[in-house]
C-alpha cells in the first residue's frame, strides 16, 4: 500500500498541498497588514484565503476524505506556519510546539493507516 501511494500519489493531495501553500501565503500576506495596516496586503490575503479553499474544495471533489484531509491540512499549515513564523518574523517556538508537530505528524500516520 505504502509502495503504490507514494509511487503515484493520489490527484487529490496535490490540490491539498496547493491549500497549504496558498494557506502559507494568505497567513504571510495578512501578517504583513498587521504589521504595516497596508489595505493592499488584506485584500490580497482575502485573495490568497479564497484560492486556498477553492483548493480545498477541489481536493475534497477528486477523492480527499474530509477527516484525512483536514487532519493532514492542519499539521502541514502548522509546520509551515511555524516555520515562516521562526524564520521571517524572528518569533518564539516552544518546547510544546515542536511536541505538538511531531505528534501530529504520528496522527497523519495513524490516519493514514487502513
Amino acid at each position: 500500500m505504502i509502495r503504490e501511494w507514494l509511487a503515484v500519489p493520489p490527484k487529490w493531495l496535490w490540490f491539498l498541498l496547493l491549500l497549504v501553500a496558498f494557506e502559507l501565503i494568505a497567513d504571510i500576506l495578512a501578517k504583513q497588514f498587521a504589521l504595516s495596516g497596508k489595505y493592499a496586503f488584506a485584500v490580497l490575503s482575502i485573495i490568497g484565503f479564497i484560492a486556498a479553499n477553492t483548493a480545498w474544495l477541489i481536493s475534497l471533489r477528486t477523492g480527499a476524505e474530509l477527516g484525512k484531509g483536514a487532519v493532514l491540512f492542519s499539521v502541514l499549515s502548522a509546520i509551515g506556519a511555524l516555520i515562516v513564523a521562526y524564520v521571517l518574523y524572528n518569533e518564539k517556538v516552544n518546547i510544546y510546539q515542536v511536541i505538538g508537530l511531531i505528534l501530529g505528524v504520528i496522527s497523519i500516520a495513524f490516519l493514514s493507516m487502513e
